[in-house]
């Protein structure tokens, strides 16, 4: 299911990006140097770039997370501004700050723009067909929805723009492009259409199999360039999501039906919807980036 190939030596690895990418980079040429440059040396520090990089990606999702869980604990109860309205802004703050910081280029902010429209409007929907809601008042919002919300679903959209740059991400056997995005339009029907007529979420994920089942994905972390199914990566991805839905719940953003009595864990049938709005935020990502096709490389 995956592979790996050292691809470059330590002298070689790219020292490109922005100023916190090159520091990153420079820590871990010192790392391996210092541990040694043994093949264990190489792998912890592989271990440790993934890590790294994989958080510099995340960084938009993990500090509205971490505010979103802070406010659960320590925002008053009594204060006049809303918490909702607070997260409205802060979530503004945060990404004026990463472009003033340049931690964000301007075509990922497109990306989370274009997130925040799509995000927002299938919000709407379904709190109004009662698939969720959010229990607080606010001022800042659209018929039930704050319109922090939108930035939840742009958080995603951050990660797949940053995340695909960072580690150089090139594809074999990459289905055709219109098909990706009719795919993708077809999914995002089905979250509204499923309501009123059949869901047809089965029939969603055997097109996921025939459009993407033969992709792999190839990323380079620092010395070496690895591989593995796109369509297991998907899955991955939606893993981490589900994960950041259970803090979001549990810090009472938003309640499923379920859950307002007491908190318990969303069900991991959630999964499949977060695969398949996975497969939305990856096409909305290749729009504005388009995917770019594996080629040989010296050494490899």
């Amino acid at each position: 299911m995956f592979s790996s190939d050292l691809v470059r030596p330590l002298a070689d690895c790219p020292r490109s990006g922005s100023g916190t990418e090159r520091l990153i980079h420079d820590w871990l040429v010192r790392f391996e140097r210092q541990a040694g440059g043994s093949l264990l040396a190489r792998a912890a520090t592989e271990f440790l770039a993934f890590g790294l990089k994989q958080a510099y990606a995340c960084l938009f999702g993990g500090l509205l997370l971490g505010l979103i869980l802070l406010t659960r604990f320590f925002y008053p109860e009594s204060a006049a501004f809303a918490r909702y309205d607070f997260l409205f802004v802060c979530a503004l703050a945060l990404q004026a700050g990463m472009l003033i910081s340049r931690l964000e280029t301007l075509d990922e902010a497109k990306i989370i723009l274009v997130f925040h429209i799509v995000g927002t409007v299938m919000e709407v929907f379904k709190t109004a067909a009662g698939s969720w809601v959010y229990p607080e008042e606010s001022l800042f919002r659209i018929g039930g929805v704050p319109l922090f919300t939108g930035f939840m679903y742009a958080s995603v959209g951050s990660y797949l723009a940053r995340v695909s740059r960072i580690f150089d991400f090139a594809y074999t056997a990459y289905p055709p492009f219109w098909a990706t995005c009719l795919f993708a339009l077809a999914i995002y029907v089905n979250f509204f259409s499923h309501h009123f007529i059949m869901d047809f979420r089965l029939a969603l994920f055997a097109c996921l199999l025939l459009l993407y089942g033969r992709t792999w994905i190839h990323f380079s972390v620092f010395r070496y360039r690895h591989k593995m199914p796109l369509v297991l990566g998907f899955f991955l991805v939606a893993l981490f999501i589900w994960i950041a839905e259970n803090i979001g719940t549990f810090a009472r953003v938003w309640q499923y039906p379920s859950q307002q009595a007491e908190w318990s864990l969303v069900s991991l049938s959630k999964l499949n919807a977060w695969v398949l709005l996975m497969i939305i935020s990856f096409v909305l990502v290749t729009i504005v980036n388009r995917p770019q096709r594996e080629h040989p490389r010296p050494g490899a």
